[in-house]
């Protein structure tokens, strides 16, 4: 199949033989689980429990609420013991509703959905729905509602299914790991989801340094047809669903567009998975696999963890971490998130959980730039970061936001390309940020703006109205004054004749 090449990108150390080779294993389950009811874009979930119930595994904990959000599902049995504020697994600290499960120990599940017995022959509708009720987000980090995705057919044409297993953040392998020990799994999960968006052909993408992985795709793929699996070059950020459709395709999604809108819909390998247990065995997402990697852990491990399982308790199975630990980040070194604290819970967008050495984190005091140009040469979005950075220093938002700042997908190869250890993804995170809430604020006044104009639309109808009425009213009795004054003037004339 011929590829075609993308924008820049890097090659970083990937580090990925600390845990490539270790099979996924079950973490022992925990005596109590924390989850969030935001554990995906959108809004939150809202509880269908109270404290003290009694749940199942399964069992819903939270329903989704409104067009974008995510159930919340019980990863094991037991008691409702709090629903709570604690801190989000997110760099802000910031609390957020969370439900508290202490587990009986019996890992009892409650009554399953029913399985879809020919997902094929079941209508697109349906399958959306059940990936819904599933509480499926998309697990390569972004953890968009999945059900909303696989509405896109609906809406576009579409052609392709184009399935990322490429995985290019380095220490990460849990995606590779699903694709070699479920690679059944993946593939009907990939098919399904296919029908549901009504594209006729699946393509599933894998970078070259996963050759087993490669392998046991194929072999799956040859069972089936128009399902067709392809490496493609080690480059980050090739994960990145823009870059992967240009590298597969040679289809370029405009700014501010999907994928969707050149006929391609992009989902993650453990999604597909996730949707085959949807589907298949009416199974809710409860669990996902985590690598957890770095030169402080003991004894790195790709670990099925139950959902809300504290990273603390995620660490210690893996021997703890040592003195040398300079940083533990939830995901990957080049996208991932530094953690507030150890006390958080593992949440659907959790891939990775690393404890980062000094030597590992590529922290250096920054000086200042030397126009190299660095920056711009490995950009993959083509962007110009050394401008945009000398922008939104100087607080030119709009400027930053006209030579594109918003079509930064926040890959972090400027920082790490940059020589002078500018830390220029942070700048444009937080001008992302910024001109998100001032957009948000301009709608807001905008609205109000509207609101208040439609208030004195309608107090001036009504008192036009009333106007109006008046000088009808008015009118009426004039007129019949006037008729009255009409009927006595003969009366009076009569009279005096006579």
């Amino acid at each position: 199949m011929k590829l075609f090449p993308i924008l820049g990108g890097i090659h970083p150390e990937y580090r990925k033989e600390l845990t490539s080779e270790k099979a996924i294993v079950a973490l022992p389950l925990p005596k109590t689980l924390y989850l969030p009811l935001q554990q995906h874009m959108g809004a939150p979930a809202n509880t269908t429990v109270s404290v003290g119930d009694e749940v199942k595994k399964g069992q819903v904990l939270a329903k989704a609420q409104g067009a974008i959000s995510a159930a919340v599902h019980a990863p094991t049995s037991g008691r409702i013991a709090a629903i709570t504020e604690m801190t989000a697994p997110h760099p802000s600290g910031l609390p957020q509703l969370t439900i508290m499960l202490d587990s009986d120990g019996k890992d009892e599940w409650a009554e399953p959905m029913a399985a879809i017995a020919d997902p094929f022959a079941a209508s697109a509708n349906e399958i959306k729905t059940r990936v819904a009720e599933a509480g499926i987000v998309g697990l390569g980090g972004a953890t968009f509602p999945s059900a909303v995705k696989l509405g896109l057919g609906g809406q576009h044409k579409l052609e392709i299914l184009l399935l990322n297993g490429a995985e290019c953040e380095p220490y990460l392998t849990c995606d590779d790991r699903v694709m070699r020990e479920f690679a059944a799994q993946v593939v009907d999960g990939a098919r399904i989801m296919a029908h549901a968006l009504g594209a006729p052909k699946v393509i599933i993408a894998v970078e070259d340094n996963k050759p087993q992985a490669v392998e046991s795709l194929k072999a799956e793929a040859a069972k089936t047809p128009n399902v067709e699996v392809v490496g493609v070059p080690v480059q980050y950020p090739m994960g990145a669903e823009r870059h992967l459709t240009q590298a597969v395709t040679g289809r370029e999604t405009p700014a501010r567009k999907l994928t969707a809108d050149v006929g391609v819909v992009v989902h993650n390998v453990a999604t597909a998975r996730a949707v085959h247990q949807a589907v298949r065995l009416g199974r809710p997402l409860v669990s996902r696999v985590v690598t957890v990697s770095g030169g402080g852990v003991a004894e790195p491990k790709n670990i099925e963890v139950p959902l809300g399982t504290k990273v603390s308790e995620l660490l210690d199975f893996c021997g703890g971490i040592s003195k040398a630990t300079k940083r533990v980040i939830s995901g990957g070194p080049m996208m991932g998130q530094p953690l507030p604290s150890l006390d958080v819970a593992v949440v659907k967008g959790t891939s990775g959980i690393l404890a980062l050495t000094q030597s590992e984190t590529n922290e250096h005091a920054s000086s200042p730039c030397i126009r190299c140009g660095s920056c711009v040469t490995y950009c993959p979005c083509g962007l110009v970061p050394v401008e945009m950075a000398s922008f939104i220093r100087n607080d030119k938002l709009d400027l930053a936001a006209k030579i594109g700042v918003q079509d930064c997908v926040s890959c972090g190869s400027c920082s790490y390309i940059c020589p002078s250890h500018i830390p220029l993804v942070h700048f444009f995170n937080y001008a992302k940020g910024k001109i998100a809430a001032l957009d948000r604020e301009r709608r807001k006044t905008e609205q109000t703006k509207s609101l208040v104009e439609a208030h004195n639309a309608r107090l001036e109808r009504q008192a036009q109205a009333k106007r109006e009425a008046a000088a009808k009213a008015k009118a009426a009795k004039e007129a019949a004054e006037a008729a009255a004054a009409a009927q006595a003037q003969p009366t009076i004339e009569g009279g005096a004749n006579a």
